[in-house]
């Protein structure tokens, strides 16, 4: 009874010093870094023994702190109280909590006096209590002494002081009693649930004494009086008091322990509490069913099932378990299942995958107990999930589902016979053919056979009910099965087959082949030889009896393949092998659907097996065949030639139908010495030329030319062809391949696809990566597609699979197709498009034709979006310079179509215009953080988009912009990929194209340049470097004797001027690297998208309708805009220009157009925004913040425009803590580069 009472009051302690905080939430740790079982705890503090410590508390285990007479020690070398150990922070919170725990088994005393200074020493208080304190005075003598020394005035307040040091001494102290109170709740939960449960066991034995006790007193008082024992019923009686008083005592404490602990803990904030208190409640139940089995104790149970963690869900569901097992226990469940029944059929649906598989199988238990309990509603929420992707949950429904259907035998049933069509199996299957047909999912067979595999394995590989049931036929009052039925039968016995020989689960099922015991390998080996010797026998006359049904015969032909061949000489059934063959001979000659040839083609080659002896029969039988089809199709397409005119329906079919079997079986069979090809060959011209061939004959003749070609291929390769065998090949090819494509340019869109598909798979083929794996000698074979071929296959894919589905899923009666109809068209399309970009992947096309398919990547986002975002991946693995310059193409391509649409007045606020804002936004975000890993492919495409905005004069005449100046607006979207010293030399190259005229700009219309400018000049010294280069930016500030210095090397001596303007390569002059942090050479770098940079001379494009007088800029950088023939002026810097120009504009002129444009561009702002927010069509697992803006207000712009045009040393910070912020709330990006590409390109130069 003490202990009681001392238990108690620890428990109350508990409780109230939770309730203290502000809820329980405020325990939680949301990143689960403190959690900890029950059992791991017990674990960690088991690693050292008591004894082993220090006598004042345990040794610090995280960082080498330790503890001796209750103060923590580090290193061994100095004392440190609590207080100062949370203050320094360095040691991790759970272990600190754990070793006070440590030091509180060890000694009471010493460690509540640590804590009590802890908190004394938190409160800003200098006083500390000592030990002598602690054990003589009283809890308020102790507060009052403290008061007295507690200095108010000092303002040393832990919690209010400033410093990183006290705001980290903040967060440790609050993760410090978070911790320890949720270890002593933890701890004192689960003990208080355990000493519950052992009171429970003694409950239950006081209460198996007293009924015993009771049951000897009845009897002995039932006696006559003469045999009446008294002095036995007095001790009987007397025990019965002491049985009563002590089971009174320790119902006492069970109320005690339940109503002070569980009813508070088991809706704890922490999941780990809350499941423990669920788990024991079930175990009491269980135990003491007659004490706990009831409405009180259940509803616990059956509110937890709605907890949000999936923990204490499986708790529950595990509690209630065990309780179904027993029928006893479930028949007093019925309450209870009646009110909660409905939430363990809807957690048969849980997010957690083990809840879910739980709950299925208490609804099994809940189904054995009672038939009645589950409607048939909530058993066909069961049974679907037979087809589920999660395997245990499959499993699991269906053992619910064999239990249902199948357990139950009736006594009419008993006398049957095992085998058979009359048989309980036979039923038994009937009823497995009715739910997979009312299941309406017919091409999941093999997803219903697994789920049923392990429950019912017995019943499913019973092939000779099945066969029976086939071809038996049925007796006197018995329903025969419809043709529906006997198509679902063969399904599922070839499913069965599959599995019983493959021995794992269907596609999607499984992380692939897990490794065989040998139990399971003696029992695949002996159910395929009871296959083998069953249907070797039964095949043939099924076969024969659905000689005409296509879909029955193509699944029993996909028998033979799982047969052990050697049981056909081992068993002397030679002659059912000769049936099969005349039955396959039978088939092939019957139909002429393609998936009954190939399933006939592979057939035969599953039987031609050189290792078997059957080998030699086999074999002779397909040549046979094959030599029929070959004279056949030679005598009919020299007939089909002959005709002049149209051709005959009835040859066409003739010639179609044999085309469709030689291109079935040469899948499968070299039929190399036959010669194919020549015929082929001349049927496909002539469809060329009459232009009136049937689509299908043009298709199936393609096809097998493909596959002549491939098999001569694969003869050449391994080397068992003959001498001139490749020079024949490569001819054979190089024909074929201009033959495809000429059939590009047909009118039918089948037979272009067909053409399209078979050179796409040719290409990748022949490429270059032939040669490979030691085949130098395949060279002569190489075959590289020109620039005509390559273009006609872009158009292809621009043509075909860009489209709207509204302009190709519409039927000849003008009413849309069905669903499946539009998703097997968009599949079609997929397939294409995916064909085609495996060229650009593996190099075999020019890397810049991906530029008409990146710019689709908005427009056609949920169609291909994953295709291209592929694409784009692997084409930067292969060049990263090229794949940036083919997005900066892409961008280009774009906005030519804008202004070919829109006119020549670009109006940014456009829906257009702000589409391929957004898309060049995407591509930004592709190129990752690391921004070295980018650095040369980002400054060419910056390159390339100066180039081609200045590329074009305005058509409005001098003065004007130039007709693409608005594409630096898409381009200053790429500015924030720019390292510092990258940002000014792009800058540089931009005033190359740039006037003064064009500087002093303040219209509308040069607001891009403005921007673009700002774009460059911003954040120069923010924190927006890559985090993974290692590189800083803010040392390299420099003094105003650099910036003349800089302003003095603009000028290049006429020799490098000369060179500079004769190279394609080099567009910058790198003196000016000296003042840069990095030391960087320049390499050539050369644009082949755009057009030469020669071009691209101011004299001779855009810039010469601004030029100055040449003695007003001799001193400009650029070769390109520096006249030869002025070298001797003197020169005259340039911001001294620009400032003396500034400062001739009246101030009122200023400030008036200052806020016209600040006004206006605001507006067109919110309407770029607005157009984004409407018409980017991402979705939103696509959408990521932008790095850094570079889109400022047109009044700091203009600000920044008046401070004297510095454009070297003008920086536009954003706070650096703003960038941090962003960038660490940056999602993660699907082309993250860092994750596919090497290290190289970090010690490359830049320029």
């Amino acid at each position: 009874m003490i202990a009681a009472q001392d238990l108690h009051t620890e428990f109350q302690f508990a409780q109230e010093a939770e309730s203290q905080l502000s809820s329980d939430t405020d325990l939680e740790d949301p990143d689960g870094k403190n959690a900890k079982t029950g059992k791991g705890m017990a674990a960690k503090k088991g690693k050292k023994a008591i004894g082993d410590k220090a006598k004042g508390g345990g040794a610090g285990r995280a960082c080498g702190v330790g503890r001796v007479n209750g103060h923590h020690q580090q290193n061994g070398m100095e004392n440190m109280t609590l207080f100062e150990v949370v203050k320094m922070g360095k040691s991790a919170t759970q272990s600190l909590v754990d070793d006070w725990i440590e030091a509180y088994k060890s000694n009471r005393d010493h460690a509540l006096l640590d804590l009590i200074n802890f908190f004394i020493q938190c409160s800003g208080c200098k006083g500390a209590v000592s030990g002598e304190m602690f054990r003589h005075m009283q809890n308020s003598e102790i507060i009052r002494k403290m008061t007295e020394e507690f200095d108010e005035d000092s303002g040393d307040y832990p919690f209010t002081m400033s410093g990183p040091q006290w705001k980290k001494f903040r967060i440790s102290f609050c993760d410090f009693i978070a911790v320890l109170v949720r270890a002593f709740r933890h701890t004192s939960t689960l003990a208080a649930m355990k000493l519950m449960t052992a009171l429970v066991n003694v409950a239950l034995n006081l209460s198996i004494n007293m009924d015993n006790t009771q049951r000897q007193y009845d009897a002995e008082r039932n006696k006559v009086v003469a045999k009446r024992a008294s002095d036995r019923l007095e001790l009987l009686l007397q025990k019965r008091k002491e049985l009563q008083e002590n089971q009174d005592e320790i119902e006492n404490m069970m109320n005690a322990i339940f109503k002070g602990v569980f009813v508070h803990r088991y809706r704890d904030a922490i999941a780990e509490i809350r499941a423990s208190c669920i788990e024991e409640i079930g175990v009491w139940m269980k135990l003491y069913s007659d004490a706990f089995l009831n409405d009180s104790y259940l509803k616990y149970v059956g509110w937890t099932m709605h907890d949000k963690q999936g923990e204490v869900r499986l708790k529950c569901l595990g509690a209630l378990q065990s309780l179904f097992h027993s029928r006893e226990l479930g028949a007093r469940l019925e309450l209870f299942t009646s009110r909660f029944k409905d939430r363990i059929v809807s957690m048969t649906l849980d997010k957690e995958y083990d809840v879910a598989v739980q709950a299925i199988k208490l609804l099994t238990l809940v189904l054995q107990c009672s038939d009645e309990v589950l409607t048939a509603e909530d058993c066909e929420s069961v049974y679907h999930l037979v087809y589920s992707a999660h395997r245990p949950i499959a499993v699991s429904a269906g053992e619910f589902l064999y239990k249902k259907l199948f357990s139950h035998q009736g006594p009419e049933e008993e006398g049957l016979p095992r085998r058979g069509r009359q048989s309980l199996n036979g039923s038994l299957i009937k009823t497995t053919v009715f739910f997979f047909l009312e299941s309406e999912l017919h091409e999941h067979g093999a997803y219903l056979v697994d789920s049923l595999w392990e429950c019912g394995s017995e019943l499913l590989k019973d092939w000779e009910t099945m066969i029976s049931l086939l071809l038996d036929e049925p007796v006197p009052g018995e329903e025969a099965l419809t043709d529906r039925q006997e198509t679902a039968l063969v399904e599922i016995m070839l499913c069965v087959v599959r599995q019983a020989c493959e021995c794992h689960p269907p596609v999607g099922r499984g992380s692939g082949k897990r490794v065989l015991s040998a139990k399971e390998k003696k029992t695949q080996l002996d159910d395929r030889t009871r296959i083998t010797e069953m249907f070797a026998v039964a095949l043939p006359l099924l076969l024969s009896k659905y000689c005409v049904d296509i879909d029955k015969v193509n699944n029993l032909l996909q028998i033979p393949k799982y047969f052990d061949l050697d049981i056909y000489t081992t068993g002397r059934l030679e002659k059912h092998l000769d049936a099969l063959l005349r039955q396959i001979w039978e088939v092939q000659d019957k139909h002429t659907d393609t998936e009954v040839l190939e399933a006939c083609s592979t057939t035969y080659h599953s039987l031609c097996n050189e290792e078997f002896t059957i080998f030699n029969r086999v074999n002779i039988a397909r040549s046979q065949l094959l030599d029929e089809l070959v004279d056949k199709f030679n005598r009919l397409l020299e007939d089909f030639l002959q005709e002049g005119g149209e051709p005959d329906e009835d040859d066409s079919y003739q010639v179609l139908a044999t085309l469709k079997k030689i291109s079935a079986f040469h899948n499968a069979h070299d039929l190399s010495k036959w010669d194919l090809f020549t015929g082929n060959y001349r049927l496909l011209n002539t469809g060329l030329q009459n232009g009136d061939m049937p689509e299908q004959i043009v298709i199936h003749a393609m096809q097998c030319t493909h596959y002549i070609i491939l098999w001569h291929l694969a003869k050449v390769s391994d080397g068992s062809s003959l001498k001139g065998d490749m020079v024949t090949l490569r001819k054979q090819m190089r024909a074929f391949f201009l033959m495809c494509q000429r059939y590009l340019n047909s009118i039918n869109n089948a037979v272009k696809e067909q053409a399209f598909t078979i050179l796409c798979d040719l290409l990748l083929i022949f490429s270059h990566q032939i040669m490979s794996s030691g085949r130098e000698q395949l060279e002569p074979l190489v075959y590289t597609p020109d620039s005509c071929l390559q273009a006609e296959m872009l158009n292809f894919i621009l043509d075909q699979v860009f489209i709207d589905q509204d302009d190709d899923n519409n039927s000849t009666d003008g009413q849309p197709d069905d669903e499946a109809s539009k998703i097997e068209d968009l599949h079609k399309r997929r397939n294409l498009l995916a064909s085609y970009c495996k060229l650009i992947i593996y190099n075999v096309v020019d890397i810049n034709m991906g530029a008409d398919i990146f710019k689709q990547y908005m427009r056609y986002y949920n169609d291909y979006g994953d295709i291209i975002k592929e694409t784009l991946s692997k084409t930067r693995q292969i060049d990263k310079v090229q794949c940036a310059k083919t997005l900066g193409l892409s961008l280009q391509m774009l906005f030519n179509e804008m202004l070919s649409e829109l006119g020549f007045n670009v109006d940014r606020s456009t829906s257009a215009f702000c589409g391929i804002k957004e898309l060049s936004r995407r591509f930004s975000l592709t190129f990752g953080l690391d921004q070295m890993k980018t650095r040369e492919a980002i400054a060419m495409l910056h390159k390339d988009g100066i180039e081609f905005a200045f590329k074009e004069p305005s058509p409005q005449g001098q003065g004007s912009p130039p007709l693409n100046l608005a594409f630096l607006d898409i381009l200053s979207e790429f500015s924030s990929k720019l390292i510092r010293q990258d940002k000014r030399t792009v800058h540089m190259y931009l005033e190359r194209f740039m006037t003064v005229q064009m500087a002093l700009q303040r219209e509308d219309c040069w607001l891009p340049l403005i921007s673009y400018r700002n774009s460059l000049q911003a954040g120069g010294d923010d924190d927006t470097m890559s985090v993974m280069s290692g590189i800083s930016s803010r040392g390299s500030t420099r003094s105003k004797k650099s910036k003349q210095a800089t302003a003095s090397k603009r000028k290049l001596p006429e020799a490098e001027e000369n060179s500079c303007s004769s190279s394609d390569a080099v567009w910058m002059n790198r003196e000016q690297n000296a003042q840069t942090p990095l030391m960087i050479h320049s390499p050539h770098l050369t644009s082949t998208v755009l057009r030469d940079p020669k071009k691209m001379r101011p004299e001779d494009g855009y810039a010469a309708a601004f030029t100055m007088p040449t003695e007003q800029h001799p001193h400009q950088p650029s070769p390109l805009q520096q006249p030869p023939h002025h070298p001797h002026e003197a020169a005259i810097d340039y911001n001294t220009q620009v400032t003396w120009m500034l400062t001739q504009r009246q101030q009122a002129e200023a400030r008036q157009q200052q806020e016209r444009v600040s006004v206006h561009y605001a507006k067109m702002r919110n309407h770029m925004q607005q157009a984004i927010r409407r018409g980017s069509g991402l979705m939103e697992d696509d959408e990521e913040p932008i790095v850094e803006d570079v889109m400022m207000s047109s009044e700091d712009r203009l600000e920044d425009i008046n401070e004297g045009m510095d454009f070297d040393t003008m920086d536009i910070d954003l706070p650096a803590s703003k960038n941090r912020r962003e960038r660490t709330e940056l999602k993660p990006d699907f082309f993250d580069p860092s994750s596919i590409m090497d290290d190289s390109v970090l010690n490359v130069s830049m320029f």
